[in-house]
């Protein structure tokens, strides 16, 4: 269960970024991920991931990406809003990302 204001509302049904991060992080190349919601005007909101690669792996091309999420999660939560690549992600002093500033680095505005 994620925070109520990180839920993203797409096409009316309601999607969990950790749901979609945690399909992320079964990836081989990909050390970990985060995931924003993102205005878009035909579905209300879609989803934009970040995600860190694993040392010395490869970066995936985004079609690759998708085509791996394609298998684990229903087509409305695919993050259709883009595939963004970081070095790390930012966190507050417990170790929680911080979603707020992907927002605000990404330009993801609510």
């Amino acid at each position: 269960v994620d925070r109520k204001k990180d839920m993203i509302i797409s096409g009316g049904f309601n999607v969990y970024p950790k749901e979609i991060e945690t399909a992320l992080e079964s990836h081989p190349c990909v050390l970990e991920a985060a995931v924003i919601g993102r205005p878009d005007p035909e579905w209300g909101e879609t989803a934009v991931a970040v995600i860190v690669l694993k040392r010395d792996a490869e970066r995936p091309e985004f079609e690759n990406i998708m085509e791996f999420l394609r298998g684990k999660l229903a087509g409305y939560k695919l993050p259709r809003g883009g595939i963004f690549f970081a070095v790390e992600l930012p966190r507050n002093a417990a170790g929680k990302v911080l979603k707020r500033e992907l927002r605000e680095i990404y330009g993801v505005r609510r």
